[in-house]
């Protein structure tokens, strides 16, 4: 039996704790009807008719009966007694009598319907679990749906441990669903061959699927090259990697878990879940390959234009001073002619006298030799670049498979000629090739003098054009993840035909009409508002056609500042090591951390193990350095803890478990509700060669990412990502906004200028979220109209044009699919922005959703132009995330606050549990805050109002970097020295 039990002893006791029954549970599950308080009535004596309701309540939530149930909360007992009128001091007479108790559990079955669990009623709920558990196989996601289906359907819930066998048993038999499933297509040839991965065949002790997991280092011709080498390897086991009948989500589970276990702990498990699981994991590593492999073209891409842009700006250093040498030359040229003319002398010897005239032959052959194209493009310079491009270029056009769109069948074309030339070792361009697809800018290098094509350019121009149409989603790339055919990220037109509002999570009307109507009206109500009051915005000017908006003063007053320093200098100096450990205490967010394969929460001897996991990533110390630093704890307890504990859902669950405790806490209340968030990025150099890098000479030399953090109104994070450092933060913020997991609802976002567009505008508003963002270049900004721009005279200079409502009700339907995929997890918004933002996919779908979009931007501005104290609530928001990356830049110090992490998947783990520390250091300073506000409140020295501006960011007294120790007794005596570690 003990191996049925899914959960420990305290997080059984957790789920039958009553303590904690929020005022919505009390007001669903223990409010009485008038019929409730008739059949109460019925019964004689004040404590028989409590403990008769008490019954009645606990058989509603959560489901067992008294007998189950050891402990009655006070708050539920007098929340209960109150509406019965009776003193819940009597309730203690009611456990005396048992037969009472039962006699009451027969009538509440008679009279509610209530029936006890049997054998019926196991199997039944066992097939409704091994439905769930096909999809999701999380052993607490189970369990809460067993009881909310025994919930539904009035059974009165058995003992938890019968619950735990009941999911036990239906997780195993959808398990072995799902290995028949993946087996069933499997040879035993292929059954040989996933076998021998697991043999350490390749030298030096590697096994082939040791060398899969293998992460490409950087962006070379290599690179690409040894990832299509590993693809290549899993193509040939002719594996069914495209599994219709089992969940895609089951899928990715399978894939996570396997690509933990190395070639030895696969060995251990029986045949079928082994087969299984390096299944579902090579058909996910296949995706990334793909992935790779595109991602290292798209930049050579990129860098094939950098080099050409860095050959240009040599050029003009090298020969700079000689162009200017002959531009004197060519100008006291000009000079003698002109004066010839002028003056009908002989034009040759008016020259002879300024050059000799061999001088002038050499001089022009010099320029023309110095000379570049009359339109100053670098791309002349970018031949000596072909035979690099050409180490892999081949090896790419023969490993994918493109499927072209419509609009870009010419470069499909171009790209199959190419190919069949690589085949054929053909070296000219054949007539009658494909040349619709050659932009304008490379034309005139693609044709030489004699209008022939020449290779070289004909084939950057089509591999660069490949690289802009796989980014917008008109050439779809077969096996990938990232790059599908565009349709496929949205979820199917049968199902969205089928699905009514109350299954999304929109916000607006299906209907255009009612949409449009609404929006309309919103607009003209705030169009009309400004231009009755243009001449008294305050510290707002709108003439001239342009919008000027004073800079906001700083209003914290002088009195915050010294509370501060008063407050914090109560607060005790702390280690961040108690520090978590005493924040764990408070709220048991190491719970979170459970086994990825086991399902369990830490023990408390694990405890310090996962607090030194946490510091050493999200401090980006490393696993090293930490164990070098912590006595009792070994680097390969960490690595353990860190691959088998802090992975996505776990770190992430935890972030949100210490956000929520924060969220309730009384004090962060004064700083804000949590319905208004900001996000920023932080940006962190790379310090190695890494695929998911690149420079931004924005933010200095060297290559770099972006951590893209959201804080909450009360200075807590809830969520984080890492992304690339020369993307708009804006495609991030509906994932944030949409996907993360705490208990708080958020309604209005701010950003800075990079995280906002039109078409971020729009879907914020089908999601029923506020969105405003800081505008750096508000002046030159253009508003919109859906009327005439003559009603409105004073701002005619500002409104730009008019909405494109056409565009918007032909797409209308489409526009919501879109946003339901999204708010569905079925894509990310960053994809789909990304895809719908890109190079040439200017379609009526992107055309309508930025045509919403600019009806919700015009709103904002002339909502922020109206109200100043709207116009502070974004800079004190955007202030407390400006806040947050102080403290994530104070904690992220060690390697100089470079990531030294190549896989996207490390840099998303530091981040995260950089997150972690963040939060944590914000509830203990909330919490001592409290204390030490209590302290000046005692004392009559207080002003509550100074509170708003307190942060509990601050971490002066907080010790990041441990302590040292000088032991002179440890020190070798004076003639010795240490002995090598031989």
């Amino acid at each position: 039996m003990r191996g049925k039990e899914l959960l420990t002893k305290n997080q059984r006791r957790e789920w039958m704790d009553l303590s904690e029954l929020t005022e919505w549970e009390l007001a669903t599950y223990y409010t009485f009807s008038p019929d409730d308080l008739k059949i109460i009535d019925q019964h004689r004596r004040s404590h028989n008719r409590l403990g008769f309701a008490v019954q009645l309540c606990l058989l509603r939530y959560p489901g067992w009966s008294l007998t189950d149930v050891k402990n009655v909360p006070e708050n539920a007992l007098g929340y209960i007694a109150r509406q019965i009128q009776v003193d819940p001091a009597v309730f203690n007479r009611y456990a005396e009598r048992s037969p009472t108790r039962r006699e009451h559990l027969r009538e509440i079955r008679t009279e509610y319907g209530y029936r006890n669990f049997n054998l019926n009623e196991y199997r039944n709920i066992s097939r409704l679990l091994v439905q769930h558990a096909m999809q999701n196989g999380h052993a607490v996601h189970l369990l809460q749906t067993a009881v909310d289906e025994m919930r539904r359907q009035k059974i009165i819930f058995p003992n938890i441990t019968t619950i735990e066998r009941l999911v036990w048993e239906s997780r195993n038999r959808a398990e072995e669903n799902i290995y028949r499933e993946l087996n069933h297509s499997l040879s035993h040839e292929q059954k040989q061959k996933l076998d021998q991965l697991l043999e350490s065949s390749m030298g030096n002790g590697t096994s082939p699927l040791g060398w899969l997991k293998g992460k490409p280092g950087n962006f070379s011709p290599q690179s690409f090259l040894e990832v299509i080498k590993r693809l290549d390897y899993i193509r040939q086991l002719k594996l069914n990697l495209d599994h219709q009948r089992i969940h895609p989500n089951r899928l990715r589970q399978l894939s996570r878990l396997g690509a933990k276990y190395d070639a030895h702990a696969f060995r251990r498990f029986k045949a079928p879940k082994r087969y299984s699981m390096l299944v579902a994991y090579l058909a996910h590593l296949s995706q990334d390959f793909i992935d790779q492999a595109i991602e290292i073209h798209d930049k050579q891409m990129i860098s094939l234009q950098n080099k050409g842009k860095k050959m240009q700006d040599e050029l003009q250093r090298t020969n700079g001073k000689a162009m200017n040498e002959k531009v004197v030359q060519f100008a006291d040229i000009g000079s003698a002619l002109i004066k010839a003319r002028k003056d009908e002398l002989d034009p040759f010897e008016t020259l002879e006298t300024v050059m000799p005239w061999g001088d002038m032959v050499a001089s022009v052959e010099e320029a023309r030799e110095l000379s570049r194209p009359v339109d100053y493009d670098y791309l002349d310079l970018l031949d000596s670049r072909f035979t690099y491009l050409r180490r892999y270029t081949p090896t790419l056009l023969s490993s994918l498979e493109l499927e072209p769109t419509q609009a870009s069948k010419p470069l499909i074309k171009a790209i199959d000629t190419i190919r069949e030339m690589n085949e054929s070792g053909r070296k000219k361009i054949p007539d009658g090739a494909p040349l619709d697809f050659v932009p304008k800018r490379w034309e005139k290098h693609v044709y030489d003098e004699d209008g022939r094509i020449n290779r070289h350019y004909y084939e950057m121009a089509a591999l660069n054009e490949l690289r802009y149409h796989v980014r917008s989603g008109d050439v779809a790339v077969k096996g990938s993840r990232q790059h599908k055919n565009f349709d496929d990220y949205l979820v199917s037109k049968k199902d969205w035909d089928e699905t009514s509002p109350a299954d999304t999570r929109l916000k607006v009307p299906f209907s255009f009409e009612e949409y449009f109507q609404e929006r309309k009206g919103a607009l003209e109500q705030r169009l009309k508002w400004v231009e009755k009051h243009a001449d008294d915005l305050e510290g707002v000017d709108i003439s001239n056609g342009k919008i000027h908006v004073d800079r906001l003063e700083k209003d914290t007053p002088e009195e915050a500042k010294q509370l501060s320093s008063e407050l914090y200098g109560m607060i005790p100096k702390v280690k961040l090591t108690d520090l978590l450990m005493e924040v764990s205490r408070w709220t048991g967010f190491d719970k979170a951390f459970t086994h990825a394969s086991t399902g369990h929460p830490p023990k408390d001897k694990e405890k310090p193990i996962v607090m030194a996991t946490l510091m050493a990533l999200g401090m980006n110390i490393g696993l090293t350095k930490m164990a070098n630093a912590t006595p009792g704890i070994s680097y390969h307890q960490m690595a353990n803890v860190s691959q088998w504990r802090m992975y996505d859902d776990a770190i992430n669950k935890a972030q949100a478990e210490l956000f929520n405790f924060h969220h309730k806490l009384p004090l962060p209340a004064h700083w804000g509700d949590g319905t208004t968030s900001s996000s920023d990025g932080m940006r962190v150099r790379v310090g190695v060669q890494s695929l998911y890098s690149d420079p931004n000479p924005h933010y200095g030399y060297g290559m770099g990412g972006t951590f893209y953090r959201f804080t909450s109104d009360q200075y807590s994070t809830f969520y984080g990502n890492v992304v690339n450092t020369n993307s708009r933060d804006a495609l991030h913020v509906l994932d944030g906004l949409l996907h993360h997991e705490t208990d708080v609802d958020i309604e209005e976002h701010y950003t800075d200028t990079a995280g906002y567009t039109d078409q971020v505008f729009g879907l914020c508003h089908l999601f029923g979220f506020r969105f405003a963002p800081r505008i750096r270049n508000l002046a030159d900004t253009r508003l919109y109209t859906i009327g005439k721009t003559s009603e409105f005279p004073r701002l005619k200079p500002l409104l730009q044009s008019r909405i494109n409502t056409k565009v918007i009700k032909e797409n209308f339907d489409d526009v919501l699919r879109l946003a339901h995929s999204i708010g569905t997890g079925k894509v990310s918004a960053a994809l789909i922005l990304g895809k719908l933002g890109s190079y040439s996919r200017q379609n009526r779908l992107s055309l309508a959703l930025q045509e919403i979009g600019k009806i919700e931007k015009t709103i904002f501005i002339l909502d922020y132009l109206s109200d100043k104290v709207a116009r502070r609530k974004i800079q004190r928001g955007l202030n407390k995330g400006e806040a947050t990356n102080a403290l994530a830049r104070a904690l992220f110090f060690a390697q100089r606050g470079e990531l030294r992490e190549r896989a996207l998947q490390g840099q998303l783990q530091r981040n995260s549990a950089l997150n972690v520390l963040i939060n944590a250091v914000s509830i203990w300073n909330t919490v001592y805050l409290t204390q030490a506000i209590g302290v000046l409140k005692d004392k009559g020295r207080l002003n509550d109002e100074l509170l708003f501006h307190i942060s509990p960011l601050n971490w002066e007294h907080i010790n990041f970097l441990g302590e040292y120790h000088f032991e002179l007794k440890d020190m070798p005596s004076e003639n010795d020295l240490r002995p090598l570690n031989i």
